[in-house]
């Protein structure tokens, strides 16, 4: 790759106007850099390589917190990460008979897959038997975790599930002075402020069909009377097989079939439980809480009970999962939340463009829309437990196609960014699993073996021993990516600028595959550019108009452009002292992405 800066001296006055108003972020600037890695708990530690259709615990295999070692956390904090986020940790709804230990067993009808999703809780104060080595020791499993984490100088963030419980939640080990949800109750009427649950009285519950282990099972029919509202907000005794049919909707005080009106004085008893659940796990060393469905949950709720977390202990962090951009400045204005999720928006473009039908200027919209006041406050990712992974050919196909667009997700602001386990060596979410099905996403339902992530394991060892070269280079580029976003405080904390979205070449036509910018402090200045274009090069001249010019402290000095992220060598750069611009030549190969220091030589 060539890169070198001149002086421009063949511009119309009209190309020379400068866009500073429109290319310039005024976020306040603010140090929310936090790497989040995301581990699937149950899958995460699992050596078992059957991987059978619908496979049970004992065929299939599951990992279990003490598979999560200190070698493996110290290979994972190596790559830039300051918090592990253990998805599936509290104790969820299952097919997998914990009798034995005094665990009641779920009903089939009401389970999806035969590990259960873990978003039905079944009891808010115990972690899954599964995760558990000695099944009587479990919570005991769980701290010894969470102290490995502490131990290795990393955060431990876990899921709160504020908006429905499974069907057949019981709180087997509650604390002493609690009741479990919904025990009391007046099921007679559909809503009552005080009641956690919601009803239809007079209706019975019919559960659908399409659970592909029910032809499997000889149980007496799902019995519940009067049925409990589904917890995707469906008021239907009937929920169809696409519903969050193995839930039931919590109740806030918010009559959802009267306009959504509020009553929350006196203070809802759901309020308060949850307050007390949340205070339960802070007391465990918890540092953060992944808030699943957030935007669900009335912002009030929020509002009150963030605070009084906080109260005690100060440095935890609440991220909401939400959807809903013109809710994004309540959540965090009103319910007091450090992040949330920037799946519709960032997320979003990058995933179009990764897809190869996508413009840079998605980005332009994202970080405008996100400029006033947010942008630091947003969490980004290619993948999570939800998505379908980057290397499925439901997705980009490649894992490759994820080198410029995590870049970007990266470092385009000062929020933290997220990278879910697998991501980093390329795993693409192959196989039918059993409930989740060939969908180009790693299963949530059923117990499996994470093909490309075993190898990184290899058999517990945590040293990449399975890996090709290309997954050996792939993880590095990951590593690299993520310590700088850290390391480099403009990254971290800088000032957003973005670089014109033309080249001298395209005549004021954007190149909608090139992306650059510049993250600045008073001391450093960073120009990330990026190629989306997976299959060609691109030789482009980026202007460097005066504001630019300003903002690098260009003195006629010379500048000297230094690339950190290892993919080209050290390039240097001249303007010339008469001139007040300049320009950047740069040759950028496919699917390609740098990060330049530009510094006084």
């Amino acid at each position: 790759m060539s890169l070198h800066i001149t002086q421009l001296t063949e511009i119309s006055e009209e190309r020379t106007l400068p866009l500073a108003p429109d290319n310039y972020s005024e976020e306040p600037v603010k140090d929310n850099k936090l790497i989040i890695y995301q581990i699937f708990t149950r899958l995460f530690g699992n050596k078992n390589t059957t991987n059978k259709y619908y496979g049970t615990l004992a065929e299939n295999g599951v990992g279990k917190f003490n598979d999560i070692t200190e070698k493996s956390l110290t290979e994972i904090k190596k790559m830039g990460v300051t918090h592990v986020w253990y998805t599936g940790i509290i104790e969820h709804a299952t097919l997998t008979d914990y009798t034995a230990y005094g665990i009641k067993n779920d009903h089939p009808a009401v389970v999806k897959g035969r590990a259960g999703s873990p978003y039905a809780i079944r009891d808010y104060y115990d972690v899954h038997p599964d995760l558990a080595v000695n099944v009587k020791n479990r919570m005991g499993e769980f701290q010894d975790l969470v102290d490995r984490t502490h131990k290795q100088g990393l955060k431990v963030i876990i899921d709160f599930v504020p908006n429905h419980v499974a069907r057949t939640y019981h709180a087997d080990v509650r604390p002493s002075g609690t009741e479990y949800f919904g025990a009391s109750d007046n099921n007679q009427v559909s809503f009552h402020p005080q009641n956690n649950f919601y009803y239809l009285p007079g209706q019975s519950l019919v559960v659908p069909e399409g659970n592909n282990l029910l032809s499997e099972q000889e149980v007496l029919p799902y019995q519940e009377n009067p049925a409990k509202v589904t917890g995707n907000d469906v008021f239907s005794a009937t929920p169809s097989v696409n519903d969050w049919y193995e839930t039931i909707k919590l109740n806030y005080g918010v009559d959802i079939q009267e306009n959504r009106t509020h009553h929350f004085d006196p203070i809802p008893d759901t309020w308060q439980k949850m307050r007390d659940i949340l205070l339960f796990w802070a007391q465990k060393g918890v540092d953060g809480f992944r808030c699943d469905m957030a935007e669900m949950v009335p912002v009030e709720f929020w509002g009150w009970v963030i605070p009084q977390v906080k109260a005690r202990h100060e440095a935890i962090t609440f991220t909401a999962e939400i959807y809903n951009p013109l809710a994004y400045h309540k959540y965090i204005q009103i319910g007091r939340f450090d992040f949330l999720y920037d799946k519709v928006g960032l997320y979003d473009s990058l995933r179009r463009l990764m897809e190869g039908h996508g413009t840079t200027t998605d980005i332009i919209k994202s970080w405008k829309a996100e400029s006033r006041g947010i942008a630091s406050h947003m969490l980004r990712f290619l993948e999570n437990h939800d998505e379908q992974r980057i290397a499925s050919h439901y997705f980009a196909g490649t894992p490759w196609a994820a080198i410029p667009a995590m870049t970007v997700a990266a470092t385009l602001a000062s929020g933290p960014v997220m990278l879910y386990f697998g991501q980093e060596v390329g795993e693409p979410g192959k196989g039918s699993e059993g409930f989740q099905g060939e969908d180009g996403r790693t299963t949530i339902f059923d117990y499996w073996g994470v093909p490309e992530h075993q190898k990184w394991m290899n058999n517990g060892q945590f040293d990449g021993g399975g890996l090709s070269p290309e997954q050996q280079n792939l993880r590095s580029f990951y590593g690299r990516l993520l310590n700088l976003t850290r390391e480099e405080e403009a990254l971290r904390a800088g000032r957003f600028y973005q670089m014109h979205p033309y080249s001298i070449e395209d005549h004021g036509q954007s190149n909608h595959k090139l992306y650059s910018y510049i993250r600045y402090t008073a001391k450093k200045k960073i120009l990330v550019v990026v190629n989306f274009d997976q299959h060609q090069n691109i030789n482009t001249t980026i202007p460097v108009y005066e504001p630019e010019l300003q903002l690098l402290a260009y003195k006629g000095k010379r500048l000297v452009i230094k690339d950190l992220l290892g993919f080209s060598p050290d390039a240097k750069a001249v303007f010339a002292t008469s001139e007040k611009m300049g320009h950047i030549k740069l040759k950028l190969p496919p699917g390609s992405a740098y990060i330049f220091n530009i510094s006084p030589e």
